[in-house]
């Protein structure tokens, strides 16, 4: 697989959301976001920029509800996206981590590319709301994203006390730790399981 041959886009709708995502996994950290979630676009800026991904997101969802079925299907989305630019994964490093802090707060991200999703998120929060949305929509996220790309994904709060700051500092692990985890490793040709698949 070529780094240029790494992208994907996805086009998911249904009765909530209307989605379009493109992808770039070997871009220049390049966003366009618009979700209608002002707090939610930023930190999918982040995503992109500390990841160094290109990433355009165009979701029009059900709002006047509240903000639930487009943050968690936007992360079904991006993860269904993730998956296809990675095709079979063969080359790649696999795993990655990050230890990001943002001023008081500091937050850990492991990645594990295997291709069984889930996500185990401990990220205590001090807010109920960040800007428009519901703080308990960012383990959502975290969940349908992880679930969608088939990886092991682990999130936790060492420290910290403003909830925008933990978030944040979350998102940048998040990049950090994938763009390790895609990044591809000039000594492996193959997939990297000893299963000889993920």
């Amino acid at each position: 697989m070529t780094p240029t041959s790494r992208k994907a886009l996805i086009s998911r709708q249904t009765q909530e959301t209307r989605i379009q995502i493109e992808l770039v996994l070997d871009g220049e950290g390049k966003a366009d976001i618009t979700t209608g979630v002002g707090f939610f676009d930023h930190m999918l800026e982040q995503l992109a920029y500390h990841g160094l991904f290109d990433l355009k997101v165009a979701c029009t969802g059900d709002l006047h509800v509240d903000a639930h079925h487009t943050v968690e299907d936007v992360g079904i989305a991006l993860g269904a996206a993730l998956r296809q630019a990675l095709g079979d994964a063969a080359g790649i490093r696999r795993y990655g981590h990050a230890i990001v802090p943002m001023d008081e707060s500091l937050v850990l991200c492991a990645v594990d590319v295997s291709g069984r999703g889930m996500s185990v998120t401990e990220l205590p929060m001090t807010a109920e709301r960040l800007g428009s949305m519901d703080a308990e929509l960012v383990p959502e996220f975290f969940r349908a994203f992880a679930a969608h790309a088939g990886l092991t994904l682990h999130i936790r709060l060492i420290t910290g006390r403003n909830a925008h700051h933990i978030v944040e500092a979350a998102f940048k692990a998040l990049a950090r730790a994938m763009a390790t985890a895609i990044s591809v490793d000039d000594r492996r040709s193959g997939i990297p399981s000893t299963k000889g698949t993920l």
